[in-house]
This record gives structure tokens, sequence and C-alpha cells, in this order.
């Protein structure tokens, strides 16, 4: 009962922390003078993300009773990420869409930036995989390309403000902390940011704590919890995010909040991975991959064919089942 409480009010502190945190980001980029794709796909994500590299950060490289579980449950947690990202999340958004527009064909604004970052975590991604199943003495060294792919990513994307304009703050909610001010000053929108990712961090992981602690009463081996469990709670920010902006009628800043967030958890975390642990992918970590390859080739595939709709979006539910399904063969 304690752990259904605690789980109850993780969500609860984490809602409350995006609807605080994505108004804090919006005023940042306005002020930053970064573009409206940058604000969700960097500034956000960078928060967002943080939960779920910290659970790996923290699986592979402090001590713990059982080493080889360990790197189990941050390699899983790597993996986890972006699978749950690709299917859910935006099946998610496209279920939100569906409920403020009335249909299923509505195209969400921002798809043709999303396929440009899609791009390139595809390519990423197949780089992670396939470095998964062969086995070679310095694969640890390759840690330091994904850094450097991520940071090229950000680099192209802090650039588009250059292009595309700066985030504009004519439209923007008042900041919480000073609703009375037309222009908050930068001191406030430093703490409301700083101070709204400190307490999703804190939720997610207290998050993470009770889901973890189901694994082991489910009988779930600590991969299958890594993926399958903890990146429901260090995927939440990404997807409470996405509901809310959407729900704004800003889909293009939900859509890149997500995508920034894959393109993190395809570096970032994969790096340390590689870098600490054999990354040694078992069957059930592959087919992760393997599954989360397939959705975003689907994404890709009907963003060229100009068919990527709200309605479309939903096979990610499908996708995520399949994975679901085969991992239960595999066990």
């Amino acid at each position: 009962m304690l752990a259904v409480f605690l789980l109850l009010l993780s969500a609860a502190l984490i809602y409350l922390a995006c609807e605080w945190f994505i108004n804090a980001v919006e005023w940042l980029g306005a002020r930053m003078q970064v573009g409206t794709v940058a604000v969700g796909s960097v500034l956000a994500a960078v928060g967002t993300a943080l939960p779920e590299s910290v659970v790996t950060l923290v699986a592979v490289l402090l001590p713990g009773s059982d080493p080889e579980a360990r790197d189990e449950i941050g390699i899983g947690a790597a993996m986890g990420g972006p699978l749950v990202l690709s299917t859910i999340a935006y099946a998610v958004i496209g279920a939100v869409l569906m409920l403020v527009h009335r249909s299923a064909k509505v195209r969400p604004a921002g798809s043709d930036e999303l396929l440009e970052d899609q791009g390139w975590f595809f390519v990423i991604f197949i780089a992670k995989l396939v470095l998964g199943i062969v086995v070679f003495s310095w694969k640890p060294w390759l840690a330091i390309a994904f850094l450097l792919a991520y940071a090229l990513y950000v680099h192209r994307e802090l650039r588009s403000a250059k292009v595309d304009g700066a985030h504009s703050d004519e439209d923007l909610e008042p900041l919480r902390l000073q609703p009375k001010r037309g222009r908050p000053a930068t001191w406030a929108i430093a703490v409301q940011t700083v101070g709204t990712l400190a307490v999703i961090f804190a939720a997610s992981q207290l998050f993470v704590i009770q889901i973890e602690s189901i694994g082991p009463q489910l009988g779930l081996a600590p991969a299958v919890t890594a993926l399958l469990l903890s990146p429901i709670a260090t995927e939440l920010p990404e997807v409470l995010n996405a509901v809310i902006w959407v729900r704004r009628g800003k889909s293009e800043l939900a859509l890149a909040n997500v995508a920034g967030s894959m393109m993190i958890q395809a570096t970032v975390p994969s790096a340390i991975g590689i870098a600490f642990t054999p990354w040694h992918f078992t069957p059930t970590v592959t087919l992760a991959g393997v599954m989360t390859l397939v959705s975003i080739a689907l994404m890709l595939l009907l963003g060229r064919l100009r068919k990527l709709t709200a309605g479309t979006m939903l096979i990610g539910v499908a996708l995520y089942g399949a994975f679901f399904v085969g991992m239960l063969i595999l066990q």
C-alpha cells in the first residue's frame, strides 16, 4: 500500500514540476534567443533526460553486491528509454492530438523538423545496437565518438535560431514565480528552471525505486526490470511535457522534446555504458533495440509519404505490445 501511495505521489509531483518546468524553459529559450525547436530538443530535453542518464550512471559506477546485475540494469536503462519514447511517447502525442482536434488525420506541427532529428537518431542508434552485438577489445574508446555526436547535434540545433528566428516571448504565460511581471527577471527564470529540475529528478528517483522494488516480487530479471519498468518512470517527464505542450497547441515543442531526449539517450547513457560495462546485449535487450529501429523507420517512412498523423502515431502502442510479447517468449 505504501509503494502505491509513493508511486501516485511521485507521479503527481512530476506532473506539477513539469508544468512549472516548461513554463520556465520557454522563457529561458526566449532569453537565450535560441530557436523554438531547440527549446524542446536541447533545453527541455537535457532536463527531462536527466533521470535515465543518472540511472545508467549510478547502476554501472557505484559499488553493489552484484556487479553483473548492475551492468544489466545500466545497459537495459540505456536501451529501454529510447524504446519507450519511440513507441509510447509518440503514441501519447498522437492520442492527445486526436482529443484536442477531434480528428485522427491532423498532422502534428513540427513534423518536418522531427524527421531530420530522427534521421540523426536512426544512424546513431544503429551503431549503438551493432556495438552491443559484436565483441572487440577497444570498444570502450568508442564512447568518445557518441559524446562528440551529441555535441555536434546540439551545435546544429542551436544554430537553428539563425535560420528560423529566436523563440518569441510574446505569447508566453507569465513566469509562475513572477506572475504579475510581463518580462520576468533572469534570476527568477534560472531559479524556477533549476528548482523544477530538482523536483523532477527527486520524484523520478522515488518513482524508479518503487517500480524496481516490484520487479523481484514479480520474479523479473534485472535487465527486464530495467527495460520494462524503469523507463516508465524515467520517461514520465517527457511524456507529461508532451501532454502539456500538445494541449497548449505547441506540438512542435512536444515532438522536439521527445526527439531531443532520444538523441541524448542514444549518446550520453550509451557512452557511459560502452565505457564502463562489457556492452554486450542479451536477446531481450537486442529485441528492444530492434523494435526501436522499426518504430523510427516507420515514422520516417510515414513522414516521407506525408502520412504521419495523430492516428498513425498510435502504431507505437502496437509496437511496444509486440516487444512485450517477444520479451515474454524470450524469458
